[in-house]
């Protein structure tokens, strides 16, 4: 009986300390993998979202350049009068034009498109002055 005892003993508790995984190291390991799956999906949301910008701000940036060649064709003067709402697309942009004077004698003219979904575009155009030729 002595040599049963002493040969189980030992055996047994070896057994029973490598069943499996205890309850705790079971916990750690979701939460380890529960982190992770967090930041992957972080990481796909955002680089959605930067995707998902692009088109409004191509656009916009089409605005601007289409405001920049009105303002060469038809003159300053005329140009700022065009109207402040332009459709380019599924979007509405607001147009702001703001002029200065340069040392040389050109037309700063700095153009903004702004989409109400997003981002916008901002361009700067140098302009001769209206007959300058």
């Amino acid at each position: 009986m002595r040599r049963w005892l002493r040969r189980r003993g030992p055996a047994s508790q070896r057994a029973r300390n490598s069943r499996g995984l205890t309850l705790l190291e079971l916990v750690v390991a979701v939460l380890v993998m529960a982190i992770g799956s967090l930041a992957a999906l972080q990481a796909v949301d955002q680089s959605r979202r930067a995707i998902g910008g692009a088109m409004p701000r191509m656009l916009a940036q089409l605005v601007a350049q289409n405001r920049a060649e009105e303002l060469r064709l038809a003159g300053v003067p005329v140009g700022l009068s065009l109207p402040a709402q332009v459709q380019m697309g599924p979007y509405a942009y607001q147009v702001t034009v703001t002029t200065k004077s340069t040392a040389s004698g050109l037309i700063e003219s700095e153009i903004r498109a702004k989409s109400s979904a997003g981002p916008g575009a901002v361009l700067v155009a140098f302009l001769t002055p209206p007959g300058a030729g």
